[in-house]
């Protein structure tokens, strides 16, 4: 199961206190922002994108959608999405626990600046019913993400 990953991940990175687990759902933004009690823009949200055939994961905040022409600025070619059926294939977690965590070797993570906005911001654990609590530079940090991007509409 992908949460026992990720809780061995975030072990081994002295974090594994900051999971949280509900019996509710939370494999959409509306809902993990429900479980937890916060605005949509806190969850982190880890999408999932293929660009010439490979895996990238961009984490934004919740609160905001990639727009097409910057996320091609930013990778030099389009992406899209990864389709629902192919996204654990490619990744290593199920849509509605996609994170940035514990997943497939050499898949990219880029986190958005839109995230900047938040003090602490919650991406997924590896299911769909938790969440992980940090600051986007320890999100950074621990992931390690390749970099920084600009690719959220305004």
């Amino acid at each position: 199961m992908s949460i026992e990953r990720v809780l061995s991940f975030l072990e081994q990175k002295g974090m594994a206190d900051r999971v949280i687990t509900f019996e509710a759902s939370t494999a959409t933004v509306e809902l993990a922002a429900q479980a937890l009690g916060v605005e949509p823009g806190h969850i982190a949200k880890t999408m999932s994108f293929l660009v010439d055939g490979a895996p990238l994961l961009v984490v934004l905040a919740g609160d905001v959608r990639v727009d097409n022409h910057r996320f091609k600025e930013a990778f030099h070619k389009k992406g899209r999405m990864i389709p629902f059926d192919q996204v654990e294939s490619f990744i290593g977690h199920a849509p509605g626990g996609v994170c940035p965590f514990a997943i497939k070797e050499g898949v990219p993570v880029y986190l958005d600046g839109s995230l900047h906005r938040f003090e602490t911001v919650y991406p997924a654990a590896g299911n769909d019913h938790s969440a992980v609590r940090l600051t986007p530079e320890e999100l950074f940090r621990i992931i390690p993400a390749e970099g920084w991007v600009d690719v959220a509409k305004r």
